[in-house]
């Protein structure tokens, strides 16, 4: 696996090595060691599966405060997605930058997205199929999110009248405060 550097500190895009002959080609998608090499966190205890019939589907932005903030890499199974991050910890050098990547059954590579980042995505194809691993649980006590076209990140989403849920639409506009930046110090 190749890890490559984003413009965000600590996000990785990771890029697999596929080996083939005739018979097709085998690739790693995940070892512990070569994360720990790359130094990123790779021990995950939830692994996440999502299907989206249309183009155009809206997820996120979503993150989880502490105690309970998370790493995921993404990846795409089939289908593809334009996958967002925003760094939201307030000691970091990219403090409210966003980075994306398009993520393809095809091109099969998977985003790091680091604890303390805002993560969602718009999927390009219909039948879209995403799978990510997660190194937290699920906590909805901890769960947070920042609305799609908040104005203070400028995001420049690919699609314009996206399929998003209710909740998504409804995330207000960023506040430190209501948004608990201030528990994500020091992550």
């Amino acid at each position: 696996m190749k890890f490559h550097k984003t413009p965000l500190d600590g996000a990785y895009v990771i890029e697999p090595e596929p080996r083939g002959d005739e018979r097709g080609w085998f690739q790693r998608v995940f070892c512990e060691r070569e994360m720990a090499d790359a130094g990123v966190e790779g021990r995950f205890v939830q692994v996440n599966n999502s299907f989206n019939a249309e183009a155009g589907t809206l997820r996120g932005l979503h993150y989880q405060l502490p105690p309970s903030p998370e790493v995921k890499i993404v990846r795409c199974l089939s289908g593809a997605l334009w996958d967002c991050i925003i760094d939201l910890r307030p000691d970091s050098p990219t403090y409210l930058g966003w980075h994306a990547v398009e993520l393809t059954g095809e091109n099969r590579l998977a985003f790091y997205v680091p604890r303390g980042f805002a993560h969602g995505f718009v999927t390009l194809r219909p039948n879209t199929e995403t799978l990510y691993l997660a190194s937290g649980f699920y906590d909805p006590k901890s769960e947070c999110g920042v609305r799609w076209n908040d104005p203070k990140f400028g995001i420049a989403w690919p699609v314009e009248g996206a399929v998003i849920s209710e909740k998504d639409a409804k995330w207000p506009d960023f506040d430190e405060d209501f948004h608990g930046v201030e528990r994500l110090r020091g992550i």
